[in-house]
């Protein structure tokens, strides 16, 4: 039986933090190998913002590192960065040339970056929802892993095939495969230290708004010591006056290992004081691993370099039959 394919990637702006981890990365790894996956480190998305190109290439090794240390199987994977398949690039170009400006116009996440990019927005912040399908369409992604941030962009994507195929193909025929969201619950959403009422972000100015993987022990009791609480004793999942509550629960629940009932009967009765030290000791301990495991493959740059080198080849014989059949359908004159 043919596994179903699954397309996703992380940017390599900053580091990887705990939503990343939890939110994705972590539901990646548990369900690999029931599908054929391609995750890429999508460096191209990363520079939509103003980026720093003198670490550019370094983070986008250590995102990949991530990948391996957090346990993305090659036996069921294939990981590869984006920049590196052209055709990504070239298919955009393209599904940008059927796209309605307003569409894009009206994407959330475009909104609220360009506010905070102001006069100095770019086109390629407008353009990113179109590069998002493009990295999805041209692997014909059976399923895409999405949080409730990216709901809007998957139904870009989808409303793009539907417009493409409509155009340039028959019902019988359809240029393009319809993608499927693969939408996570437990941990899709991991909050803010600082804000239990907003997302966990790399672009939060504060450092101390999250938990990176690569955090020392001491940075990471640091945070937790320093991250913000309420006043009430005994903590509960499901008042919804109290999201940092219920956010620093849910971190204990998903790096413990526990059920939700052991969780809550365990901490009904605690006080933040005792809490806080056994959610920074489950937290070193649960990173442990991750980070003897990156910085393994980080001390052996070769076998990385190969990793990437692999799965750059395998992600073009994909992605080129894809950008071939597009191209086809949209009249172009293809070299023999």
């Amino acid at each position: 039986m043919v596994k179903q394919r699954v397309l996703s990637g992380v940017q390599p702006t900053g580091n990887m933090h705990l939503g990343n981890y939890l939110g994705a990365i972590r539901n990646w790894v548990e369900g690999q190998n029931q599908y054929e996956n391609y995750f890429c480190v999508v460096d191209l998305h990363a520079i939509t913002a103003p980026h720093n190109p003198a670490t550019l290439a370094s983070d986008t090794y250590t995102i990949a590192a991530l990948y391996l240390a957090c346990g993305i199987d090659l036996e069921h994977s294939t990981i590869f960065v984006q920049s590196h398949v052209s055709a990504h690039t070239e298919l955009a170009w393209l599904l940008n040339c059927i796209t309605p400006i307003n569409w894009l116009e009206d994407m959330i996440q475009f909104k609220e970056k360009a506010v905070k990019q102001g006069e100095n927005v770019n086109a390629g912040l407008l353009n990113y929802p179109v590069l998002m399908a493009a990295d999805i369409l041209l692997y014909d992604a059976d399923k895409v892993p999405v949080g409730e941030d990216q709901k809007q962009h998957l139904e870009l994507t989808r409303d793009l095939v539907n417009r493409l195929n409509h155009q340039f193909g028959t019902p019988e025929n359809p240029v393009l495969k319809l993608p499927e969201p693969l939408i996570l619950t437990d941990g899709a959403r991991v909050m803010s230290l600082t804000d239990g009422t907003r997302k966990m972000s790399k672009s939060d100015p504060s450092e101390l708004s999250r938990i990176n993987m690569l955090d020392s022990p001491d940075t990471i009791a640091k945070k937790i010591k320093r991250c913000k609480t309420d006043a009430l004793r005994g903590l509960t999942f499901d008042d919804r006056d109290r999201p940092e509550a219920r956010n620093l629960l849910t971190l204990y629940l998903l790096l413990s290992g526990k059920s939700k009932e052991e969780v809550a009967a365990e901490c009904e009765n605690m006080g933040w004081g005792d809490f806080k030290p056994l959610l920074t000791e489950t937290t070193i301990n649960a990173l442990k691993p991750i980070q003897d495991k990156y910085a393994e493959i980080m001390g052996d740059r070769g076998y990385l370099e190969s990793v990437l080198r692999r799965g750059k080849e395998q992600a073009e014989a994909i992605a080129n039959q894809t950008l071939t059949k597009v191209k086809k359908a949209f009249g172009y004159s293809l070299p023999n």
